[in-house]
C-alpha cells in the first residue's frame, strides 16, 4: 500500500520559508545571469567588432575573478598592460615628431620595451627573498621603462638600453641582494671590531 503525503508534508513542501537566504541568493543569481547572457548575446550579434569586444571583455571578466585573491599578481598584470600602451604611444609620439612615422627604429623599440616589461613581471616572481610586495617591484620596474621610453622619445637609441638598466637595477634592489651582503659584512667585521678594541686595551695597559 501506498501512503498518501500528509497535509503536513505538503504544506511544508509549499511554504516558503523567510530564512532562506540561499534560495534568494540563488534565484537572484539566475535571474542576473539570465539578463546578463541574453544582453551580451545581443550586443555580439550586431557586428564582428561587438563580437571580439565581448569575447575580450568575458575573457578579462575571467581573469579578474581568478584572480581575485591574488592582489599583487592582479597589480602587475595591470601594470604591465599599461606600460606596454604608454611606450607604445610614446614611440609613435616620438615618431610624429621627428616626421617618421611607422619607423623601424621604433617598431624596435616598442618591442624591445614589451619584453623588459614581461622580464620586470617574471624577474619579480623569480626572485626568491623579495624585499617588499612583488607587485610593487613590477610596478616600479614599469615606472622606469615609462621614464626610458619619454628618453626614447628624443633619443631612439637610448631608450631601451636605459629601460634594461632600470629594470635590472629594480629587481637587484628588491632582490635582497645588497642586504643579505651588508648583513654578511656586519658579521664578519664585529670579530674583527672587537679584536682591535681588545688589542687596543692590552697596549694602553
Amino acid at each position: 500500500m501506498t501512503s498518501r503525503p500528509s497535509p503536513e508534508s505538503l504544506r511544508r513542501l509549499l511554504r516558503q520559508e523567510r530564512d532562506d537566504a540561499w534560495a534568494v541568493r540563488l534565484l537572484r543569481r539566475i535571474v542576473l545571469g539570465i539578463a546578463g547572457a541574453y544582453t551580451l548575446f545581443t550586443f555580439a550579434s550586431a557586428g564582428r567588432a561587438a563580437f571580439v569586444t565581448v569575447c575580450g571583455l568575458l575573457v578579462l571578466a575571467v581573469i579578474l575573478w581568478m584572480l581575485r585573491r591574488r592582489g599583487q599578481l592582479l597589480l602587475a598584470l595591470v601594470s604591465t598592460v599599461v606600460t606596454a600602451a604608454m611606450t607604445g604611444y610614446l614611440a609613435a609620439v616620438g615618431d610624429i615628431a621627428r616626421g617618421t612615422a611607422g619607423g623601424l627604429l621604433s617598431g624596435q623599440a616598442v618591442l624591445g620595451y614589451w619584453v623588459l616589461g614581461a622580464m620586470a613581471l617574471l624577474g619579480a616572481w623569480m626572485l626568491r627573498q623579495p624585499r617588499g610586495r612583488r607587485g610593487v617591484t613590477v610596478v616600479l620596474a614599469d615606472v622606469t621603462l615609462i621614464g626610458a621610453s619619454v628618453v626614447g622619445m628624443l633619443a631612439p637609441f637610448l631608450g631601451v638600453p636605459l629601460g634594461f638598466l632600470g629594470v635590472v637595477g629594480v629587481l637587484t634592489v628588491r632582490s635582497g641582494t645588497f642586504h643579505s651582503v651588508k648583513k654578511s659584512e656586519r658579521r664578519v667585521k664585529r670579530p674583527e671590531v672587537r679584536r682591535v678594541a681588545v688589542a687596543a686595551d692590552r697596549g694602553g695597559r
